[in-house]
C-alpha cells in the first residue's frame, strides 16, 4: 500500500508517538503475576527437541493424554482470567459441570475486550487462583478451554509471509510498548518463518527496568512450554529485531513478533 519511504515515515511517526506517552506519563506496571495469573501445566511440543532441533518422538514418548499444541490457547486463556475472572479462595469448589459452564463463559469472551468491573467479574470459589485451580483440576480446565487445531487456521497468520520487514517489526515494538505502559497485556505470536525453529505464541507481561546491554529492552514472557518460570525475548534497535531466549525447544536468537488477540481477527 504504501511505498518504502512511506512506510519509514509511519514508523518515525509512531516511534515519535511511542516515545512522547512512554516519557510524558508515568509507566504503569501490570499487576500480572507469574506464579498466580498462568496455567500449572505445560503445553507439550509435537516433536522431541535437543538443544532446540526437533526429531520424530519415539514410541514410548507418545501418549495419547499429551496436552500439545494450545500454546495460543494458553495464553489468550492468561488473558481472559485476568480480565473477565476472580477467585475467591474460602469458598467451596464448583463441581464438574458448574466449574467447566463457568470456565467456558470465561473463555468464550473476546480477550482485546476491556476487563469487567471486579463485581461484574466470573467467580471460581475454593482457589486462590488460576495457578492453583489449574493444578488441581488440570485435566478439566484442559478440556474446556478450548481446542487447539484453530490456531493453525488464524487468518492473521498470514502475516509471516507478507510482513517481513524490519518497519514492520518496529512499528510491532512500539505497539508492545505502549500496551505495557498502559498496564496491558502483549499476547505475541513468534517465527523463523520459512525456517520454523520457532513457530510459537507466548505473552509478554512485563518490561524489566534494567539491562546489562544499553539500548537493548528485556521482556519477561509467560510461554506455556515452560510453566516453571518467565521466559525473557529481547529487543536490539541496532539490528531492528526481537530475539528470545535458548531452551531445549529453541536454539534461542532471532524471531519475528505478531501481536495476536489485540483485536478481532488478529
Amino acid at each position: 500500500m504504501f511505498g518504502t519511504s512511506g512506510k519509514s515515515a509511519a514508523v518515525c511517526c509512531l516511534s515519535v508517538v511511542a516515545a512522547v506517552t512512554l516519557t510524558g506519563t508515568r509507566v504503569i506496571a501490570s499487576d500480572f503475576r507469574f506464579d498466580r495469573d498462568t496455567c500449572a501445566f505445560a503445553n507439550q511440543t509435537v516433536f522431541e527437541y535437543h538443544e532446540g532441533h526437533p526429531s520424530l518422538r519415539r514410541g514410548s514418548s507418545v501418549r495419547r493424554d499429551m496436552y500439545k499444541r494450545h500454546c495460543f490457547v494458553l495464553c489468550r486463556t492468561a488473558v481472559q482470567f485476568k480480565k473477565f475472572a476472580r477467585f475467591e479462595s474460602r469458598g467451596t469448589p464448583l463441581d464438574d459441570t458448574s466449574l467447566t459452564a463457568r470456565i467456558r463463559a470465561v473463555t468464550h469472551r473476546q480477550p482485546w475486550a476491556e476487563p469487567l468491573p471486579k463485581d461484574q467479574r466470573i467467580v471460581f470459589p475454593g482457589y486462590k487462583d488460576l495457578r492453583e485451580m489449574s493444578k488441581a483440576r488440570r485435566e478439566l480446565v484442559q478440556l474446556s478451554i478450548g481446542h487447539g487445531w484453530p490456531s493453525y487456521f488464524r487468518i492473521s497468520n498470514v502475516r509471516m509471509i507478507f510482513q517481513q520487514g524490519a518497519g514492520y517489526q518496529e512499528e510491532t515494538h512500539t505497539h508492545l510498548n505502549a500496551a505495557l505502559a498502559r498496564g496491558q497485556l502483549f499476547a505475541a505470536f513468534l517465527t523463523t518463518f520459512p525456517r520454523f525453529t520457532i513457530n510459537h505464541s507466548v505473552l509478554v507481561f512485563k518490561r524489566k527496568s534494567f539491562s546489562p546491554n544499553p539500548g537493548v529492552e528485556r521482556y519477561l514472557v509467560y510461554d506455556p512450554n515452560h510453566p516453571e518460570s518467565p521466559r525473557e525475548l529481547t529487543w536490539s534497535p541496532h539490528t531492528r529485531s526481537f530475539s528470545y531466549q535458548k531452551d531445549w525447544d529453541f536454539v534461542g536468537g532471532y524471531v519475528r513478533l505478531y501481536q495476536v488477540y489485540g483485536k478481532s481477527l488478529q
